[in-house]
């Protein structure tokens, strides 16, 4: 029995060193990973944060070229020819993201926004119907366009 005994302490401190290796800290770090590239999606996302809009487009186009029915790419695209004044874009683009997706909300509000902006409160107030809809119990999309459409409002009122 204590030739037993004896087997088992020497088996159980042969095994620790490598066990308590194995959960130590140690001075070597496996190598980096590479990095992931940022898809096209998300450099155009970040491009239109950025407002770089020229750089955002070039971005995006290759989303829909490989993705015709990426609506929040066409979005993108239309809020993007909006801020660079290139309404009848815009306005295809954002056509093309309500195409595919009608409930898109950041689609109806943006192409309410590029209304305002070309003179039409009454389609601009349609989009804002059509967010009611979508957002019965509100919704930053609603909230923004409802702003939109009051300072423009307010604006028109002033000699």
């Amino acid at each position: 029995m204590a030739r037993k005994t004896f087997w088992i302490v020497i088996l159980t401190l042969a095994l620790i060193p490598p066990a308590m290796a194995a959960g130590s800290s140690s001075s070597s770090r496996p190598p980096d990973r590479p990095r992931a590239q940022p898809s096209d999606y998300e450099l155009g996302v970040k491009s239109v944060q950025a407002r770089d809009y020229e750089r955002a487009l070039g971005s995006l186009q290759k989303v829909v070229q490989a993705d015709p029915r990426n609506a929040d790419a066409w979005n993108y695209i239309g809020f993007s020819q909006r801020n660079l004044q290139h309404f009848d874009e815009s306005l295809a683009a954002y056509q093309k993201a309500l195409a595919i997706n009608p409930d898109h909300r950041g689609a109806n509000e943006y192409l309410g926004e590029l209304y305002l902006k070309t003179g039409d409160l009454e389609k601009a107030r349609q989009q804002l119907s059509t967010l009611q809809r979508l957002c019965p119990g509100g919704c930053p999309e609603y909230a923004d366009l409802n702003k939109a459409v009051g300072a423009y409002q307010t604006a028109q009122k002033k000699p």
